[in-house]
This record gives C-alpha cells, structure tokens and sequence, in this order.
C-alpha cells in the first residue's frame, strides 16, 4: 500500500496489531520466545494493557516513552502500547554504558522507562541526573523507585482504543548506531513501518502469513525492527525473539526449534556462522527459505561459500536508521554476487558529485535516496538534519556506482576513502579480497600515515579458529591482495587483532580504527 492509499487517521498499532482479530488470526502465535508462545490475541490484550498503564502514569501524546530491554515479547508490547495512545516509543541499544543511557534519557526527555533487571543497576547510578525522567517501570519484581510491570501493567485494562493520530503524526524514534559519533534521533511517523513494509517485505522478500523470521539483529535497531517485529505482523506471520547474543550455536539452535523460514543476518554473523558450519560439518538451514543480510556489502566469498555449503542464497542490501529499513535490495534468484542490489520499487536514487550534479553511470558519487519511509529529522540536530534530509531526497553519506542494468555497488561512507598515489582506495574493496584468504574470518580497512606522512591502506585482521598471525602470513595477505588488483591497493601494514569495533547492527566503526591507527604511528615515531 502506498503512502497515497493509505487513511489519513491511521495508528500503526492498530493496523499491525489490532486488525489480526478481525481476519482470524487470534489464536494463531505472533512471537515465539524461549518457552513463550504469544498469540495475536494475546499481543492485543497486551499492548492494550501497557497502554494503559502508560495513561495512568499520566503519559500523554506526544511523550516519549523509552524501552531498554532485551528482544523479548514485552519489548513489542511496549512499542505498539505507547503509540497505540499517541505516545512515542524509543527503543535503546542494550549494550550501552551509563554515561550513554543518560545522553539518550535527556536528549529524548522520556517521562517513563521501560527496563529489565539486569539494567536496573545502571539506570540507578544515573537517576539523579536524568531530568525528564518520572517512572522506571521493570520487568520483574520491583525495587526501589521502581514500579512492577506485573502490577503496573497485569492490572491495567486489556480493553484500549487507538489514539486519534494521523498517519504523519510521530510515532517512534530509532536513535543511529554511531558509526561516525554520538547517536541522532531519527524521528518516525505512523506511516513509515507500512510504507516500509508493504515496499520491500512484501515485494521483495515475498513475505508470507506462513513465514516464520528469525533475526539476529536485535529490535532497538531499524534492520532488527522490521525484520523481528514489523515485518511478519505486517504479513499475519510469526516471528522468533531470542533475548540473548545470537552465537552461532544459538542460532543454529533457534533456526532447528522453531522452523524458522527466513533468517535476517548481519556482517559478523554470516562469518561466524559458516565457520561454526565448517568446523561441525552442518550443510542445512532447516526450511529457511531465504537469507537476508544488510549492515555492509557482503562480501562475494561469503555470498559463494554460504550458497555452496546451504544450497540458500543470501540476498544483500543496504537500508539505514533514517531511511528505515533496505532500499536497495538484490532479488530472489537474481542476485548479482558483491553488489548491494536494485532499488527496491517506490524508491528513487540519484548519485551525485560534490557539486550536486549527477554522475555518469559506472562512476563513483554519494548516493541521495528518495521515498516515503525517511524520517522527518533528527531530534534537536538542526545543522546536522540540514546536511542529511535535503527534501524530499535524503544524503546517505554512502559512496555508490550504478551499472548499465541498474545494479548499485557500494564503495564505502563519504570519509571512508583513502587517496593513495592520487588514486582511491575504497576499504571495501581491499576487505572484500581478503575475505577470500582461507585464514581471515573478516578484516577493516583504514588509511595509517607512512613515515612521509602520507596515508597508505592498513588492514586490521581478525583470523579464523586455528590460525596463528606471524610476519609470514601478514606478508601473505598483502601479495594475496596485490595480485587480486591494482597494485596501489594493498595493505602497507597488516594488524592482527581479536576483533573489530562495530556498532550493535554489526557495522565496522572505521573511525575507531584510524583512531588505533594514529596511536601506532605515534608511538612508532617517538
């Protein structure tokens, strides 16, 4: 449906949650948890009850209600029960420290949270410095200056009628991973997850009522959202939430118990899950009927070796916290290996130069996106909301080219490039060739100063299960890298590390590691 067919009074709680009554599906399970199963009747009566919990607590429309809690099913309970009342829901990153957790509670001026146990301690350090903040609402016995979801919300009402909202009024916020600093709030209206998913879940993915989603990637995030929440109630499907880190064993685990059919990954999952296949031997996905993957390019080993060893492809794409969720995207048996796809149907692109004029096409320019799921702004980010949402075209900040037969191919962010000897170096070009060294698990590329001063590709080197770093295999990768492209590309210096720093939807931070970087060269010249 698109943003033109849709009402002009619409509350996107009542349409993903309330409406499943009405077409039979009461009894049939929404969320699988753990041991839980929860019926669409029960997510009703639910959302129905924490809204008005909220509405007793005095939360009125407009008010911020955050959420910090694991993917779980009153995670959704609370998102659809605060904008069910016109509210604002805001998920938040769980994996966050205190200092961060009092940043977003301010900036977001939330009246209530909404937080598990295991949280509590943190949160109580920061009390006294959270402004806005009346209620801590937990999910499991009350402590002091708590309040008990049990109470609070098990006596509440399962009877609610959505608010009067318009389907341009705000309904969420999703706070950016931060790749590049300090977390934005992206603001989302009550039309955004419809458009979003009646565009891609449904015409491109071919999403079914049938369907069972496992995601890896977690709800407080855009790609975990649509993908664990959204998405299959959009679709009357069922989706599985797993509250903990999502290893390669547990996901094997979670894909086996519940028969799940479609399964949302991200860049360290796919690596970590085919070593763990190689090192057991697994060939099979279950009934998983197709893989998505979205937070970088997927790399075209890893795209061949996933579909040599599950006989499943993995179809790429590329979406963002503003955008909401993958614009371009590649199709169900037309997938074109290390490209990020073609743009999914409703929206439009443009790649432009630093002028702001078009490109030709096979050049490399910074990608504008245009559709009906952008975000109006960020939260209290004016310059920074000027840079980005230009219209109705949004800057992605992501360096593309678009082939002859429309297929776009990432080339890294706007500051990602090196200039070595006059010519760019896109980081992903070098990671994607290392990808196919049998010793890396996954690499990140950065530009490291030369004793001259001038930047040079270093590659930060995470190795496989078994595989020992040494000057041999670093001298290794750099002539596995320069006998694969041009010769100005290779990694100068290769740095063995346990891990790279990535945000909570997978994505490298780069910057992270030019800032390792600068220290090495520091100490290297002192």
């Amino acid at each position: 449906m698109s943003l033109q067919e849709l009402p002009e009074r619409l509350n996107a709680a009542a349409i993903l949650v309330d409406s499943h009554l009405a077409e039979g599906r009461a009894n049939k399970p929404a969320i699988l948890c753990g041991p839980r199963a929860v019926t669409y009747r029960d997510l009703h009566e639910s959302v129905n009850r924490f809204g008005n919990a909220l509405v007793g607590l005095g939360v009125r429309m407009e008010e911020r209600v955050a959420i910090l809690l694991p993917d779980s099913p009153e995670c959704a309970f609370a998102f659809f029960g605060a904008m069910k009342i016109g509210a604002v829901a805001i998920p938040i990153n769980t994996l966050l420290v205190a200092k961060d957790y009092e940043y977003l509670l301010n900036d977001s001026r939330a009246r209530v949270l909404v937080v598990d146990p295991a949280h509590v301690p943190v949160i109580a350090e920061i009390r006294s410095s959270l402004k806005f903040l009346k209620h801590v609402l937990v999910v499991g016995e009350a402590c002091e200056g708590c309040l008990a979801w049990d109470r609070v919300v098990g006596e509440a009402s399962p009877f609610l009628e959505p608010a009067d909202t318009s389907k341009d009024d705000a309904a969420f916020w999703l706070y950016s991973s931060g790749t590049t600093g300090f977390p934005k709030g992206t603001i989302h209206l009550h039309h955004d997850m419809i458009v979003q998913a009646d565009l891609y879940a449904k015409q491109i993915l071919d999403l079914r009522e049938s369907d069972v989603s496992f995601s890896v990637a977690k709800l407080f995030f855009a790609y975990g959202l649509g993908n664990g929440l959204y998405f299959p109630l959009r679709t009357g499907g069922t989706t599985v939430l797993l509250s903990g880190r999502p290893q390669p064993d547990k996901a094997f685990e979670v894909i086996d118990t519940y028969g799940a059919t479609v399964f949302y990954s991200v860049p360290t999952s796919d690596a970590a899950l085919l070593h763990a296949a190689e090192k057991a031997g697994r060939t099979s996905l279950g009934k998983v009927r197709m893989c998505v993957y979205a937070g970088e390019t997927l790399p075209k080993p890893i795209y061949e070796k996933w579909l040599a060893r599950f006989n499943v492809e993995i179809l790429d794409g590329i979406g963002s916290t503003e955008i909401l969720h993958i614009y371009i995207s590649n199709r169900p048996g037309r997938s074109r290996p290390g490209s990020t796809g073609q743009l999914v149907p409703g929206y439009e692109a443009r790649i432009v130069d630093d002028s702001g004029a078009e490109v030709p096409v096979g050049e490399v320019g910074t990608l504008l996106i245009k559709g009906e799921s952008i975000g109006t702004g960020y939260w209290n980010k004016h310059e920074q909301t000027k840079s980005t949402f230009r219209g109705e075209w949004i800057n992605t900040h992501d360096k593309f080219r678009v082939d002859a037969d429309g297929f776009y191919w990432y080339a890294g962010r706007t500051d990602d490039m090196i200039k070595v000897s006059g010519q760019a170096v896109w980081p992903t070009d070098v990671e994607g060739i290392l990808q196919a060294h049998p010793a890396v698990l996954e690499s990140g590329v950065v530009g490291m100063a030369d004793e001259n001063g001038l930047l040079k590709p270093c590659a930060f080197v995470v190795l496989k299960d078994g595989c020992q770093p040494s000057k041999e295999l670093e001298h290794e990768l750099q002539e596995f890298v320069k006998t694969r492209t041009t010769p100005h590309k290779y990694p100068r210096r290769v740095v063995f590390t346990d891990a790279l720093p990535k945000t909570a939807t997978g994505k490298i931070q780069r910057y992270k590691l030019s800032e390792v970087a600068a220290v090495m060269v520091r100490l290297h010249t002192r």
